[in-house]
């Protein structure tokens, strides 16, 4: 008997949900949902309760707290549909930064700075966010040149192909120079 065991490796349930975990990530604004999604846990949890600083309790007993219900509710909604629905992320974006916005007069603060804090940077993160190009190995090579790197989805920047020419000259040149017709 021998002690070598040829055949597929055995890929564990945790690794194989690692990576599943990891490829999602890469193909959607993963961070910029989850910031949204947590600015709205804060919002509509401190009206409901009391927030106690050792002998100093603080009540946000007041009308306010339907309209915090509601954005914090909306709030983790927009962050989940910028996990699920990437195509949407620019309106999910600036639908969460105006609820932040909003969650400051409405709702303590913006649930104490916090919410408000994670909606805005998350909603700005959304907004700016685009998938990246797959790029294979013979595509953009010279001869002699090395490999380009290998980009994962949704690594892209939005300033990438940014080379501060306006994409209407570089299609018709002629366009807009004097017209004397």
């Amino acid at each position: 008997m021998s002690t070598d065991t040829k055949g597929q490796p055995v890929v564990s349930f945790f690794s194989r949900g690692r990576l599943a975990f990891r490829h999602f990530r890469w193909g959607r604004p993963f961070w910029a949902g989850l910031f949204v999604l947590t600015a709205g846990l804060p919002i509509a949890y401190f009206p409901y309760r009391n927030v106690t600083f050792g002998d100093l309790t603080i009540r946000m007993a007041t009308t306010a707290g339907a309209g915090s219900l509601v954005i914090g509710i909306l709030l983790v909604l927009l962050g989940l549909t910028i996990w699920f629905q990437p195509h949407v992320r620019i309106f999910a974006g600036v639908a969460a930064i105006l609820l932040a916005l909003v969650s400051l007069i409405v709702s303590n603060f913006g649930g104490f700075f916090v919410g408000f804090l994670f909606g805005m940077i998350g909603g700005a993160m959304s907004v700016a966010w685009l998938p990246g190009e797959q790029t294979t190995a013979a595509e953009g090579r010279d001869v002699g040149d090395r490999e380009p790197p290998a980009r994962a989805s949704g690594t892209g920047s939005a300033l990438a192909g940014f080379d501060a020419v306006a994409p209407e000259r570089e299609r018709d040149p002629g366009k807009g120079k004097d017209r004397a017709d």
